[in-house]
């Protein structure tokens, strides 16, 4: 049978802009785009070796209806909750945390000096999920599967499966019913890789280091840039002269109404209106 190769649909360049305290990062999916990437709300990509850049973090703040991912590539960050949880992230490291019905937490970098750099990217829940209680899969670099590529490079499988010719590399995050597909690529100069998908998913490609062409056509997406898929069966990647540092991203789109103000993600102005009072009156975690 043959591959439908997805082609690029749109490219949207990140926007330098700041969160928390002060925290610099490009901001790539944002609330402006209105649920164009269902089920992905947000993307962000933190990265300095400035600690004025990032050492105000993220102090407490809610979060209700949706899961947020955080990826570190370099640095340390030192996430605590209003349940006592606390977890140290480090150079490729992963927290999948399904906020749901509702948590409290702070996000604080774990150093004073040097180079900070990661991702955090929000993902929809599905209405019927979204008062479920909070949970979290975390996972250490050591924990996530590294796939070396036969020409060079590199596939680390967060989430979802890497189907290759002679076998199946699955992430370990698991139980996410968006069926997500998480992959942090490196790829040699002229290097071509193609990754199976699922017709049905919204896919995403953001480049953060180097130029990669995209699909049969061979649009460039540059650093800094994200790319959205048509459908198809399958992804073609490919380098040129220079190598390639990229996420694939994928999920199945939840095709429901979105309300979105700041922190909370929910179906309708009400849910969101009662968000903010459940905050307010200090019960959005009970």
């Amino acid at each position: 049978m043959n591959k439908q190769i997805r082609q690029l649909a749109a490219v949207i360049t990140g926007q330098n802009t700041s969160d928390g305290v002060g925290v610099k990062l490009k901001r790539i999916v944002s609330q402006q785009q209105q649920n164009a990437f269902d089920p992905f709300i947000l993307l962000d990509e933190f990265g300095s070796d400035e600690p004025g850049d990032y050492i105000g973090g993220f102090p407490d703040h809610p979060h209700r209806g949706f899961e947020t991912v955080t990826y570190m590539l370099a640095g340390a960050m030192l996430h605590r909750d209003h349940m006592g949880n606390e977890g140290h992230l480090r150079a490729g490291d992963v927290q999948w945390m399904t906020a749901a019905h509702g948590i409290i937490h702070s996000e604080m970098p774990e150093q004073e000096n040097g180079l900070l750099h990661g991702f955090q990217l929000w993902i929809n829940l599905p209405a019927k999920e979204k008062m479920n209680p909070p949970h979290y899969q975390e996972f250490a670099a050591a924990k996530i599967p590294q796939v070396e590529l036969a020409e060079g490079g590199y596939i680390k499988v967060i989430a979802g499966d890497y189907v290759a010719e002679t076998q199946t590399i699955s992430g370990p995050v698991t139980g996410v019913s968006t069926r997500p597909l998480y992959f942090d690529v490196l790829l040699s100069p002229q290097q071509q890789l193609d990754i199976p998908i699922d017709v049905q998913h919204t896919v995403l490609i953001y480049v953060y280091h180097g130029e990669l062409a995209v699909g049969a056509t061979d649009k460039v997406l540059k650093a800094g840039q994200l790319g959205q898929l048509i459908s198809g069966d399958n992804i073609r990647l490919a380098t040129q002269a220079q190598s390639a540092q990229f996420l694939v991203l994928a999920a199945l789109p939840l095709q429901e109404p979105v309300v979105q103000s700041g922190p909370f993600v929910m179906n309708s102005r009400e849910e969101i209106e009662q968000a903010f009072r459940d905050y307010r009156d200090g019960v959005l975690t009970r």
